[in-house]
């Protein structure tokens, strides 16, 4: 029983992996239309949230209702770590291409790892420092083939996806102690409650009601963020860490950068250099090397 649901663990985590790994594109093709990110990410969460409101009052029907302590750490694990993510992940694509992008993104699982240690009792182990000379030196390779000087700011959209890989690491790590207290769907629509709460105000801050004008132009690439690449994954998501741990399904994500290759060729156009190929598969070779050396202590 046990590896059967392990195996379904994975399972979950792969498919979560590969639709989170179409937002990037999607983001990307909605750039085109003049739409800036906190605006674009307002109508993400603001698509998303009835879903996630409707899944919530409805696994409530079967569940033991949570405390209000738990509502709120659930609220502000989702907008200290999923919404973060989601903003800086956002701004980056900005200035970087949507394959470079996950290339930082999926250095996650290495942070989950040194944040497990340094805040909630991990361990390390001797594989960690290997691969993160291999993982980021892949990304120097392709930092290489497109410097600051010829991509605008290159630097500055690294740093904020950079950002995004952290809060997205501490997000799994903080998520794994709520799912364990209050059941991953339950989990999953209150956080994402808390990220939709934090979008909304980010976004009045500093736009207007009718700033929101530009959704007739981008409603497919709205709904399609809601839906496919944010309510679906962060199920599948969610409901893979409470079958397996946070590290195993970090690492899992390392396909992610594989899919977002396949699908900017297809929809954005973008051509892989041999550069690009080869920093990609030594970002993807330091986290397996990671999953490797651990899985072998």
């Amino acid at each position: 029983m046990s590896k059967h649901k392990n195996l379904m663990g994975y399972v979950l985590a792969v498919a979560g992996a590969i639709l989170f790994s179409s937002k990037a594109v999607v983001v990307k093709m909605a750039y085109d239309h003049s739409v800036d990110a906190e605006t674009l990410l307002a109508l993400r969460m603001g698509c998303s949230f009835p879903i996630y409101l409707a899944i919530g009052l409805f696994t409530l029907r079967s569940s033991k209702a949570p405390t209000v302590r738990q509502i709120v750490s659930s609220m502000i694990v989702g907008a200290v770590g999923y919404w973060l993510a989601s903003y800086t992940d956002f701004l980056g694509l900005l200035y970087i291409s949507a394959t470079f992008e996950r290339l930082i993104l999926f250095t996650y699982p290495l942070f989950v790892v040194i944040m497990g240690w340094a805040f909630f009792g991990g361990r390390l182990h001797k594989g960690l420092l290997p691969s993160f000379l291999i993982s980021y030196g892949g990304l120097a390779l392709v930092f290489l083939e497109h410097p600051p000087q010829a991509s605008g700011n290159a630097m500055l959209g690294a740093v904020f996806v950079l950002v995004a890989a952290l809060s997205f690491g501490l997000y799994q790590l903080l998520a794994k102690v709520q799912i364990a207290q209050i059941g991953s769907q339950l989990f999953t629509s209150i956080a994402m409650g808390g990220a939709s709460l934090a979008s909304f105000i980010v976004f009045f801050i500093g736009h207007r009601v009718s700033d929101l004008q530009v959704v007739t132009t981008i409603l497919p690439h709205a709904a399609f963020l809601a839906i496919g690449a944010t309510v679906i994954p962060s199920y599948l998501l969610n409901a893979a860490l409470a079958r397996i741990s946070a590290q195993a399904n970090g690492a899992i994500g390392m396909i992610s950068p594989i899919a977002t290759i396949a699908l900017s060729s297809v929809f954005l156009g973008d051509r892989l250099t041999l550069v690009e190929l080869t920093g990609a598969v030594l970002v993807m070779s330091g986290v397996a090397f990671f999953v490797w050396a651990e899985r072998g202590r």
